[in-house]
């Protein structure tokens, strides 16, 4: 690891109630590490009881939604623009429902139950088929043990309860 404000090479040092973290000898300071942040969306209907499903380019599996949030964007902006980058669905509303972190991808995933009104997908470059699911059809197909997987089950128990 290399400090990314100097380049030195960073060293692990204790830092008392956070334990080991990297530290620049040149800068003088404790670098915590970098990842980005994104979003996953769990795309419901207005009535709540079908979700939109997805398999991106190159993807065998079924997944949700999701984007990154962009220097200087909130996840609150991220969402109905990827949204639509994927999908051409209007986001109408979203709730915040968890975050994991994605070891895979080194990335923090912010969860949200996203409302759409309008049911005709046209898939965005990044998509080759998408599909509406009841929440049992969804469990079915879902990739198992994923972060897609885990973000659906909290979608699905979030289902329902307004807000």
């Amino acid at each position: 690891m290399y400090c990314r404000d100097c380049g030195e090479k960073l060293a692990l040092r204790f830092l008392e109630n956070e334990g080991l973290v990297p530290y620049c000898p040149n800068c003088e300071k404790f670098k915590f590490p970098f990842f980005p942040v994104a979003v996953s969306m769990a795309v419901v209907n207005r009535a709540e009881d079908k979700i939109l499903l997805a398999k991106h380019k190159g993807d065998d599996d079924y997944k949700l939604f999701a984007g990154y949030v962009k220097k200087g964007e909130n996840a609150e902006k991220a969402i109905p623009r990827e949204l639509k980058e994927e999908t051409n669905l209007p986001a109408v509303k979203w709730r915040y429902i968890g975050s994991r972190f994605h070891d895979a991808k080194d990335i923090l995933m912010l969860g949200f139950l996203v409302t759409t009104e309008q049911i005709e997908i046209t898939p965005g470059e990044e998509i080759d088929e998408a599909r509406w699911c009841t929440p049992a059809e969804a469990r079915e197909i879902i990739r198992k043990n994923s972060t897609a997987e885990y973000f659906l089950n909290l979608a699905i128990a979030e289902m329902g309860r307004r807000r």
